[in-house]
């Protein structure tokens, strides 16, 4: 097992991009409703096929240049028009696609403590994994720097899986995810659903 990388600060800008990340715009995405407050991160993971990690497969996906013929699977999705504020592979490595300022289209029908549409108010962190097998070390060290970012520049107060805002409908981060690893701002310490 590899040690992660050396963790780096990350600072979001006034447009909502994070510095100092690789970033891909996405044409998926839309406005969030007038006046609304980030306060959820959502964690979910991809991976293209599924089970398979690599081939730059989710970029393609949330850029809607998903090539036909590669896979069965991907065929079917071809059409979706989805993405996320962020996706981190096995190795730590963290793209934005979306402005934090946005909203992306990761959550579908939601809800999380009674308010409905997560869209409106959340930042989807996608990582490269399965509910199959554990997430790499460097997955949870990235996510050690990006969540105070995160919290540092809008006022989250919870961080919670795809399977919280959509019981029944969604299984991810699913039961490999280690919750206890995640290092959380002060402020959502337990705020997990």
């Amino acid at each position: 097992m590899t040690a992660p990388r050396p963790a780096v600060a990350f600072s979001v800008a006034r447009d909502g991009w994070v510095e100092p990340l690789r970033c891909v715009p996405s044409p998926n995405f839309d406005a969030r409703p007038p006046g609304t407050q980030i306060s959820l991160v959502v964690i979910h993971n991809i991976s293209l096929p599924p089970g398979a990690y690599g081939g730059g497969h989710v970029e393609q996906l949330f850029t809607n240049a998903l090539a036909a013929g590669v896979d069965p699977f991907i065929d079917r999705i071809r059409g979706a028009r989805v993405s996320a504020h962020f996706f981190v592979d096995r190795a730590g490595l963290c793209t934005q696609f979306v402005s934090c300022l946005d909203r992306a289209w990761h959550a579908g029908a939601s809800a999380f403590r009674g308010l409905a549409g997560c869209n409106d108010y959340s930042l989807g962190i996608e990582l490269e994994g399965s509910d199959f097998e554990p997430y790499a070390d460097a997955q949870y060290a990235l996510l050690a720097v990006l969540l105070p970012a995160l919290a540092a520049a809008y006022p989250l107060t919870a961080v919670a899986g795809h399977s919280d805002i959509a019981p029944g409908r969604k299984t991810d981060p699913g039961p490999f995810f280690d919750w206890q690893r995640l290092t959380l701002p002060v402020r959502l310490r337990g705020a997990q659903a």
